[in-house]
C-alpha cells in the first residue's frame, strides 16, 4: 500500500507537467468508448488500449458480466451503461474477456462456491456457461463464448438496442491474453476471435 500512497502524494507534481490536458478534464468528459471488463487486477484497460484520462468510461465486474436489463431492479451496471450511452454518447462499447479468468474457470470447472455466496449467485445469474466444458489452461474458448453472451445481454438494454439499431453505437467483443498481451476481436463474418 505504501507504494500507492507515495505515488498519490507525487501525482499532483506529475499532473502539473500536463496541466493543459488535466485542465480540460475539469470541463467535462467525452469518452470515446465504454470499456466493460473483468475486475481482475491483471487487466488494465489504459495499458491495453493506450487510453489517456477521459478516453474510456469503464465498467468492471467479476467475470465482465453484464446483467440483462431489468427496469424493476436498479443496478450499478445498468446505470453505468445507460449513462455512457445516453448522457456521454459513447460511440462504441467493448466487452473484454481475458485468459486465465477465475470467474469463467470456476463455472467451467464446477467449483464449489458455497463459501462465497455472493460470487456464486453473481456467476450463476451472469453466465450461460455450464460446468464440464473445456477446462483448458487459458480457458480461451469458454471465455470467448462468455464475451459473446455478454454482448447479447447488452442488447437487452433499451439505450444500447436503440443506438445500435440507428447505427450510432458499435459493439465489440475482445479477448485479452494475460500471458502474451495479445488482443483478439470477434469478427462476426468469420465467426471467430482474430487478432486486432
Amino acid at each position: 500500500m505504501q507504494g500507492f500512497i507515495d505515488h498519490a502524494r507525487t501525482f499532483r507534481r506529475r499532473a502539473a507537467q500536463d496541466a493543459d490536458a488535466f485542465g480540460r478534464l475539469a470541463e467535462g468528459q467525452r469518452p470515446q468508448a465504454l470499456f466493460i471488463t473483468c475486475s481482475d487486477s491483471r487487466i488494465i484497460p489504459a495499458a491495453v488500449t493506450g487510453a489517456r484520462p477521459g478516453d474510456l468510461f469503464e465498467l468492471r465486474t467479476a467475470g465482465n458480466i453484464v446483467p440483462p436489463y431489468q427496469p424493476s431492479v436498479p443496478s450499478a451496471e445498468a446505470a453505468t451503461i445507460e449513462y455512457a450511452v445516453e448522457v456521454l454518447g459513447v460511440a462504441d462499447i467493448v466487452v473484454c474477456g481475458h485468459s486465465h479468468c477465475g470467474a469463467v474457470g470456476a463455472v467451467v470447472r464446477g467449483d464449489d462456491l458455497t463459501g462465497v455466496p455472493a460470487v456464486r449467485d453473481w456467476l450463476a445469474d451472469g453466465t450461460a456457461l455450464t460446468p464440464g466444458g473445456e477446462p483448458g489452461h487459458d480457458l480461451a474458448a469458454p471465455v470467448q463464448r462468455h464475451v459473446l453472451d455478454q454482448l447479447e445481454r447488452l442488447r437487452t438494454h433499451p439505450s444500447v438496442a436503440r443506438r445500435a439499431a440507428e447505427g450510432l453505437l458499435g459493439l465489440h467483443g475482445w479477448f485479452y491474453e494475460v500471458h502474451t498481451g495479445a488482443v483478439l476481436t470477434h469478427r462476426p463474418g468469420a465467426g471467430a476471435f482474430l487478432p486486432l
